[in-house]
């Protein structure tokens, strides 16, 4: 496959998560562990049918279980953390601050080898920030001392995810399809999570399960495939900063759906994130010419 390709078959991921908010919204009132363990267990299963359609079960056996530990802590570190950062602090604020994790990977990015960072890179990612900045906060005031520890949590996600993000570059050879054992083993340990900590609550309608299924196969199952070859053989810099895409993408589906009102920073930030992502794009094509 192409770094080109793959570039592209990584930008799916970010369409992907942009739905993970109105999806998320139609599971209430599942507590958020059980939800993770639901939806990892459905994107587990998708990878294992996958495994056993394509003949891959044997591929498995060949993984290391230090790959297997990285993975799991990836994904379901991420979501513990991000979960938990919304417990403890403003949701705006913390998801703000866990946003990060685009431009960290373009920083981080510069120190794997065959990878350049340029100053497009760093601006373009500032550039788009910004933009999901004023679609993550919205009219929300500012930083309170009080939600320290929330703050840290989300700090902590946002290093998580980078961190697995660009690290799973070291690990090209390794076939994606064990992408499935880390959200089987993500779901395992929240049901764990969920039996300790939560009080199990199904859905109550159809729409409920409908949006549990969906969440399911898409945002917290099919975009961990395709981020995984992404992120591995594609240009990791352009799919750090496209990835500030997904907040905008996420607001203009809620309010698609009628859940949000449609605000003004909507536009500024299309144009901030649009930009952002140009000058990204020009610093990679820079990067690869000849």
């Amino acid at each position: 496959m192409t770094r080109n390709r793959a570039t592209q078959v990584g930008f799916v991921a970010i369409f992907l998560w942009s739905f993970l908010a109105l999806f998320t919204v139609g599971t209430s009132p599942v507590p958020p562990l059980q939800l993770n363990a639901i939806c990892f267990a459905i994107g587990g299963s998708i990878g294992l049918i996958w495994a056993w359609k394509t003949g891959g079960f044997s591929s498995l056996k060949d993984v290391s279980w230090v790959v297997y530990a990285f993975g799991t802590a990836g994904l379901f570190g991420y979501h513990f953390l991000y979960f938990s950062a919304l417990r403890n602090a403003p949701a705006a604020q913390a998801g703000l601050i866990a946003y990060l994790w685009p431009i960290l990977i373009v920083l981080f990015s510069g120190l794997l080898p065959g990878e350049k960072l340029r100053r497009g890179h760093i601006l373009g990612a500032s550039i788009s920030f910004a933009g999901a900045a004023l679609v993550v906060l919205g009219g929300a005031t500012g930083f309170d001392p009080a939600f320290a520890t929330g703050y840290a949590l989300a700090a902590g996600c946002a290093l998580t995810w980078s961190g697995y993000s660009v690290i799973s570059r070291k690990f090209a050879a390794t076939p994606t399809i064990s992408v499935a054992v880390f959200c089987i083993l993500s779901a395992a340990l929240s049901v764990f999570g969920h039996l300790v900590l939560e009080e199990t609550i199904w859905p109550a309608t159809k729409l409920g399960w409908a949006s549990i299924i969906a969440l399911g196969t898409g945002p917290v199952g099919l975009a961990f495939y395709v981020w995984d070859i992404g992120v591995k053989k594609g240009d990791i810099q352009l799919l750090g900063v496209a990835s500030y895409a997904a907040p905008l993408l996420s607001t203009l589906a809620l309010v698609a759906a009628g859940i949000s009102e449609p605000r003004w920073p909507l536009l500024l930030a299309a144009v901030l994130i649009s930009g952002g992502a140009f000058w990204a794009a020009r610093a990679s094509t820079a990067t690869n010419a000849p």
